[in-house]
C-alpha cells in the first residue's frame, strides 16, 4: 500500500475516533439485560509537534471502529517489503485470546504493507516476558512496540527501559500503572487498546445474578492480583452482587493461569461449599477449570457459571449447559488497531488517542449459531 492511501486510511479511522457516538456494546439478547456501553465524545485536544504527541483523558475516550472481521482473515498475509517498518507484538500467554489478537495484527499488517514481529510467552509472569521484552528491545530494528503486559507494576519499570532506548510503545487488553495514560501516575505509554473490565466484571455478574434466581452463594475464580484486567473484573462483579443481598460472595481464589490449578480449586471449594449457586471465571483458564469440574460432577443444574472469554471449550460448555454465558471481548480488533495506530504514529499522525474501548460481546445459547456472533468466538 503506498503511503497516500496509507494517510487516507489513518485519517479515516482517526476521524471516527474522535467524533463517533456508537459504543462498543454487546448485541441485545433476552438475557441477561447487559449494561450499556455509551460514552460521550471526547473534545478534540490541541497538539503539539509529533515528537511529543498530547492525550486525551483517559475517563473520557473516544470510541474506535470495529475493523472488518480481522479475525476471520484466512490467507497468510503477504511479506512485507524489504525495509519496511517493523512493528513488535508482545503477548501475555499462548491461549486462544492472543492468537486471536495475533490475526488481527497480521491482518492489518498485510493491510498497511508493515512487518509484524511476534513474541508469545508460555508462561504468565513477568519474570518470563520481561527478558523476552529486553530481547525486542536489543534487536534495534523495531520501529514501535505494542503488549500486553502481565503485570500493572511489575512491567513499569521494564517498559519504561524499552520506552527510554527510543522504542515507542502502547499496550493492548492489559495496561501498566492505572491505566490512566493521560494524566495517571504512568503516562509514557502512547495508548491503551482494550475492554473496559470492570463493565466486562459486572456484565458478567448481572447474568449470574439472574441465573441462579438473584439469591444464593456465589465464588469467584482468578488468576492472580495485580492482573489489570482480571482485578478490574473481580472488582465488577463485586459491584454487581452488592446489589442483591439475597447472594452471598463465599470466595475468591487465584490459579496462576494454570487450568489444574483452577480445577483443584474448585473442587475444593464444592466441597466446602456445597449448596454453592455459581461460579464466575474471569479469565480463559478459571473458566475452563470451573466449567470442567461442574460438568465432571454433573453440577449444571445446580451451579451456574458465567465464563469470560470465548474459546471454543466455553462455547462446547455453553451448547451441552454447564456454561450459561459467555463474554467473547475482541481481540482481533485489540491487535489490528494496535498495528493501525503504531503505522499512524511512525506517519508523523499526533492525535492518537490514549484509550481506545474494544466492547464486548454476550454469547447465550440463543445466539451463538448467529454468524454476526460466532466471529467473535476465539480460535487456535
Amino acid at each position: 500500500m503506498n503511503k497516500s492511501k496509507i494517510f487516507v486510511l489513518v485519517f479515516t479511522v482517526l476521524v471516527v475516533l474522535s467524533f463517533a457516538l456508537s459504543a462498543c456494546v454487546p448485541q441485545t439478547t433476552p438475557t441477561p439485560e447487559a449494561p450499556v456501553d455509551t460514552q460521550p465524545p471526547a473534545e478534540e485536544p490541541t497538539m503539539p509537534p509529533a515528537e511529543e504527541p498530547t492525550q486525551a483523558p483517559a475517563e473520557e475516550p473516544t470510541m474506535a471502529p470495529e475493523p472488518t472481521e480481522p479475525a476471520e482473515a484466512t490467507e497468510p498475509p503477504a511479506e512485507a517489503p524489504s525495509g519496511a517498518i517493523k512493528i513488535g507484538f508482545l503477548a501475555g500467554v499462548q491461549d486462544p485470546f492472543y492468537f486471536t489478537m495475533q490475526r488481527g495484527a497480521a491482518q492489518a499488517a498485510a493491510d498497511l504493507g508493515v512487518e509484524l514481529v511476534v513474541q508469545i510467552p508460555d508462561n504468565w509472569n513477568a519474570t518470563v516476558q520481561t527478558p523476552m521484552l529486553e530481547a525486542m528491545v536489543a534487536r534495534g530494528d523495531l520501529d514501535f512496540l505494542f503488549l500486553a503486559p502481565v503485570d500493572k507494576e511489575a512491567m513499569v519499570a521494564p517498559l519504561q527501559n524499552a520506552q527510554d532506548a527510543g522504542l515507542p510503545l502502547l499496550t493492548v487488553d492489559t495496561f501498566i500503572g492505572d491505566g490512566n495514560y493521560f494524566d495517571g501516575p504512568v503516562t509514557f505509554p502512547l495508548s491503551y487498546i482494550g475492554s473496559d473490565n470492570v463493565r466486562g466484571g459486572l456484565i458478567a455478574c448481572e447474568a449470574l445474578a439472574k441465573s441462579i434466581g438473584e439469591a444464593g452463594k456465589v465464588y469467584i475464580q482468578n488468576v492472580k492480583p495485580g492482573i489489570s484486567t482480571t482485578d478490574q473484573r473481580e472488582e465488577g462483579c463485586k459491584q454487581a452482587l452488592e446489589n442483591y443481598p439475597d447472594i452471598e460472595l463465599v470466595g475468591v481464589d487465584y490459579n496462576d493461569d494454570d487450568p489444574s490449578k483452577a480445577q483443584a480449586q474448585v473442587e475444593a471449594t464444592l466441597q466446602r461449599v456445597p449448596d454453592l449457586a455459581g461460579i464466575f471465571g474471569t479469565n480463559v483458564f478459571s473458566a475452563q477449570g470451573a466449567g470442567q469440574v461442574v460438568q465432571n460432577q454433573g453440577l449444571g443444574e445446580q451451579v451456574a457459571v458465567v465464563a469470560f472469554d470465548a474459546t471454543e471449550t466455553a462455547i462446547e460448555m455453553l451448547r451441552s449447559g454447564v456454561v450459561d454465558l459467555v463474554i467473547a471481548q475482541k481481540p482481533a480488533d485489540m491487535g489490528y488497531f494496535a498495528v493501525l495506530m503504531a503505522n499512524a504514529y511512525l506517519d508523523g499522525v499526533t492525535s492518537i488517542p490514549p484509550r481506545i474501548p474494544t466492547g464486548y460481546q454476550v454469547i447465550t445459547i440463543d445466539n451463538v449459531d448467529d454468524p454476526e456472533v460466532a466471529k467473535f468466538i476465539y480460535t487456535k
